[in-house]
């Protein structure tokens, strides 16, 4: 096999990472077509946070002869005749769905066509998006060899490693998650192992074929949000006990084999999206999911449910609902975290307005810029920025900073405060999931 001159394909969240930990032990461009976005991290800015700007002065190059002359480091490029040179192309682009909740393949098949365009012979691409079962070799393989005019298995060849990155986890890092590693062919799944394996300290699993990884990838998300979806179900039927729900699954989780799952909102570019690739090659050949897509259902109504009782507390209060207002605090779609991603929060927030209140969002780690282009939200930044007393606040993304804050400065003498993420004092708050 060559010497792997490698090719990130995508620079968000997974590409990134991934093209600054092979860096450093490979020649590697990194590809985005957004310019900004190298503009920024040519900068050694990356305002995922996902990575330092000390991690990227200490690969980063400053054109791509000086990469030729390197034995490592990275070149970031929008120019894809500047990937010709590339061997092993790895793409990481995002996988979405569409809003009827079919997958959108939109970015593999543009990330395939421009691979297949400048393809050479011996070349290897590995696919580490979220797919259904069979998309790599079925849907991405084609466009390849159309745009390239060579073969599958006899002029280049596939794998596939499933991405298992958790933002703003700084504990499970790339190299500290173990990776699930494929070939199209016996020997290509030993070289895209051993590559991967140079990089990844938390070791590798070599699975026996792309399908059963690509598989891999997308039920450890779908099993995820079921069991969410089961303990959202019980904190709604607790709720008509008027039983708080931790304290339940505190006392079950005494015992030893007791999954320590909490209810809240089920968003993210992973698990509240993978599952409807699932069902969605399952109905395809015939069979109805009914769990996958029960739990989906499920996890779906939760942000409308939380301002439907936020509703309920404040009539009960006696406080006018027309025109009131209401503050929420998080937009991202976890705690401690900028992404914003298929936020649920957001349903909480249109749910609200169907009820003609007035809405805020309140957000330190999200950049107002982005939720503006998403979700045509103005967004509050700062604490100081807060200029009124709320009838109502909902606690939907418990970061650190919310923690420490002190609601009575946010409040009228009469008001609710609902907690999403059962992290505040019972005593400062009036429902929680």
């Amino acid at each position: 096999m060559k010497t792997p001159k490698i090719a990130i394909i995508g620079l968000g969240y997974v590409g990134l990472p991934l093209a600054v930990e092979f860096a450093k032990k490979y020649q590697v461009i990194g590809f985005d077509i957004n310019q900004p976005r190298v503009d920024e991290l040519k900068q050694n800015k990356d305002h995922t946070l996902e990575t330092s700007s000390e991690e990227l002065k200490l690969v980063n190059l400053s054109s791509l002869k000086e990469l030729k002359e390197n034995s490592t480091g990275l070149w970031l490029t929008t120019d894809l005749d500047e990937l010709k040179d590339t061997n092993f192309y790895i793409v990481t682009v995002p996988t979405p769905v569409d809003k009827n909740h079919r997958p959108d393949l939109t970015p593999l098949y543009k990330a395939s066509e421009s691979i297949g365009k400048i393809l050479s012979k011996g070349d290897i691409v590995v696919y580490e998006s979220t797919v259904y079962p069979g998309a790599t070799e079925e849907d991405c393989m084609p466009f390849l060899e159309k745009y390239s005019g060579l073969k599958f298995n006899k002029d280049f060849y596939l794998g596939y490693s499933p991405e298992r990155i958790n933002p703003g986890d700084k504990e499970h890092t790339v190299t500290k998650i173990l990776k699930v590693t494929s070939g199209s062919t016996p020997e290509i799944a030993d070289y895209v192992d051993e590559i991967y394996k140079s990089i990844i300290v938390a070791g590798t699993h070599k699975a026996p074929s792309i399908k059963v990884a690509e598989a891999a990838k997308v039920i450890e998300n779908a099993q995820r949000d079921v069991n969410i979806a089961f303990v959202n179900e019980l904190s709604k039927i607790f709720r008509l006990m008027e039983i708080d729900t931790n304290d339940v699954l505190e006392a079950a989780g005494t015992k030893w084999n007791f999954l320590p799952f909490r209810p809240g909102l089920v968003g993210g570019h992973c698990i509240g999206v993978d599952p409807y690739y699932l069902a969605h090659k399952a109905m395809e050949l015939g069979y109805n999911p009914e769990i996958i897509l029960s739990g989906r259902r499920l996890n779906d109504s939760m942000g409308p449910y939380v301002s439907q009782e936020t509703i309920k507390l404040m009539i009960k209060k006696g406080i006018n609902v027309n025109d009131s207002n209401i503050l929420v605090l998080g937009i991202t779609f976890k705690e401690d975290c900028p992404d914003i991603r298929n936020s649920r929060a957001i349903d909480i927030i249109e749910e609200f307005k169907s009820f003609s209140v007035n809405v805020d969002v309140f957000d330190p780690w999200a950049t107002a810029e982005e939720v503006k282009n998403a979700y045509g939200i103005d967004l509050i930044s700062s604490k100081k920025d807060i200029k009124i007393k709320y009838d109502a606040v909902v606690l939907a993304v418990s970061h650190k900073e919310f923690l420490s804050i002190d609601l009575k400065e946010f409040v009228k003498d009469n008001h609710v405060v609902f907690d999403v993420k059962s992290v505040l004092s019972k005593e400062l708050t009036d429902s929680r999931l």
